[in-house]
């Protein structure tokens, strides 16, 4: 049933109907965190009562608690080249914009990741416009390699997670062999004619082609992938749907399904009228999926962009989302050449807080900022990821590893005001671990960092 337009409709046709007694069901089913089926999730997506509503939140609030705890990951985009052969309708980068074209050299990534690290970012994600000409595939590989590459007083950085267009198996090899993290690629939207509306006369326009990309980047050796769709293009009730079946899809074909599914909302952009977009998404219709998203794929990571403001932010992480970006300029050589983000980017961020402002909020809201990026440099990755997260496992060593990076950004990249709300927070943290050897170590690895030693992970 995978993207079948026919089925997800009649699933929507069925749900309206749902009574108060099968939301109930559903939502109890949903406490035990073994996800839902496709009928569950569309009967949820019509939920109108407020009672039920709250407890649509409370549960996804419960189920995160219980599978990631307090952590948040963050993390930053880098743009690398706006160069695209593309048309979609929604993007600043497409080609009909006469805006100025470029594309970083190797020395201007090196300036962007040094900038980028000195707010303390550890975790990137590469994102470009499509352009075998100006963006082929050599040129990424050259990027990540800078990336990688790229020293500076306090380290390097140490996840590089790649958003680039839909490619071949021997391509996605390629990448693999790159030491990429996770391979992100939004369907923008799974609505047929929608997704041809949106993509006029370019590559990007070949649905199947885009659509099957995950299963190519899976043969092809890369485990872990971030799906999206970009919601305000078609509707969002649908959307959602098909992005379960699709998810679905792969763990049936592969064994694991999106390691990540990022909510990103439809932006103002250069050359785009957002008016002329009838499924724009509102603020209460936008929290209700991401909660639903949530008791869908418990273990899947839910990130949320700038994009949304610091409010919408701070509400979306109690109802599931779990990793967010801080600091962001979405044009290319932005974050050197514009510190106030002003250039011509992909799309308007609206949350302009700087990454100390951000983890402080995110403190006060008793969150634990993380900047781990252990698993992946350990091989836990694709279904041996998510086996240790079902079987809660991963909780053994992603709050010790969030714990210990937090005690790096404080001592490396904080103010006096972040350091003692940071260490207030990871003194609880630590008495909170259960496991002895564990919580020993820990408190060994936190004095190795304090007397200059980096990079400590279980």
């Amino acid at each position: 049933m995978f993207n079948n337009e026919q089925y997800i409709e009649g699933l929507l046709e069925q749900a309206v109907e749902a009574t108060n007694a099968q939301i109930i069901k559903v939502l109890q089913k949903a406490k035990t965190k073994k996800g839902l089926t496709p009928e569950e999730i569309a009967t949820l997506l019509y939920i109108k009562d407020p009672m039920q509503l709250q407890e649509l939140y409370d549960i996804a609030g419960q189920i995160k608690q219980s599978i990631y705890g307090n952590r948040i990951v963050v993390f930053a985009p880098l743009y690398v080249s706006n160069y695209c052969v593309n048309n979609c309708t929604y993007c600043g980068y497409k080609r009909d914009n006469k805006i100025a074209r470029r594309k970083l050299t190797r020395e201007e990534i090196q300036q962007e990741v040094q900038i980028l690290e000195k707010m303390g970012h550890k975790r990137l994600a590469l994102e470009c416009g499509e352009d075998p000409v100006n963006c082929d595939l050599d040129y990424i590989l050259s990027c990540i390699d800078a990336v990688y590459s790229t020293k500076s007083d306090n380290g390097a950085i140490r996840r590089l997670n790649v958003n680039v267009a839909a490619t071949t198996v021997e391509n996605y090899r390629k990448l693999k062999g790159a030491d990429i993290g996770t391979y992100i690629l939004f369907q923008e939207t799974y609505h047929r004619k929608t997704y041809h509306d949106m993509h006029p006369n370019c590559l990007k326009g070949d649905y199947e082609y885009h659509l099957t990309a995950f299963d190519r980047a899976m043969e092809g050796g890369l485990d872990d992938v971030g799906a999206g769709v970009l919601f305000g293009l078609y509707d969002a009730k649908y959307e959602v749907l098909a992005m379960m079946l699709h998810n679905a899809h792969l763990e049936e074909k592969f064994g694991v399904g999106f390691h990540t599914i990022s909510v990103p909302r439809l932006k103002k952009a250069e050359g785009m009228d957002l008016s002329t977009y009838p499924h724009l998404l509102e603020d209460e219709e936008f929290k209700k999926i991401v909660a639903i998203l949530r008791l869908a794929v418990p273990y899947t990571g839910i990130i949320l962009s700038t994009r949304e403001s610091a409010e919408m932010r701070e509400q979306l992480i109690r109802y599931g989302v779990s990793q967010v970006s801080a600091g962001s300029c979405t044009g290319v050589g932005g974050y050197k050449e514009n510190e106030s983000c002003q250039d011509v980017g992909q799309f308007e961020v609206a949350d302009q807080r700087t990454p100390i402002q951000i983890l402080k909020s995110l403190m006060s809201d008793g969150h634990l900022p993380s900047y781990c990026t252990a698993c992946y440099r350990q091989g836990r990755t694709g279904d041996r990821f998510m086996q240790l997260a079902k079987s809660g496992k991963i909780q053994h060593v992603c709050q010790p590893n969030a714990i210990m990076t937090l005690m790096e950004f404080l001592l490396d990249y904080g103010d006096e005001a972040l350091y003692q709300q940071g260490s207030a927070l990871i003194a609880q943290e630590v008495e909170k671990i259960e496991r002895q050897d564990i919580k020993a170590l820990v408190i060994e690895n936190l004095q190795k960092i304090r007397n200059g030693e980096r990079d400590l992970y279980l």
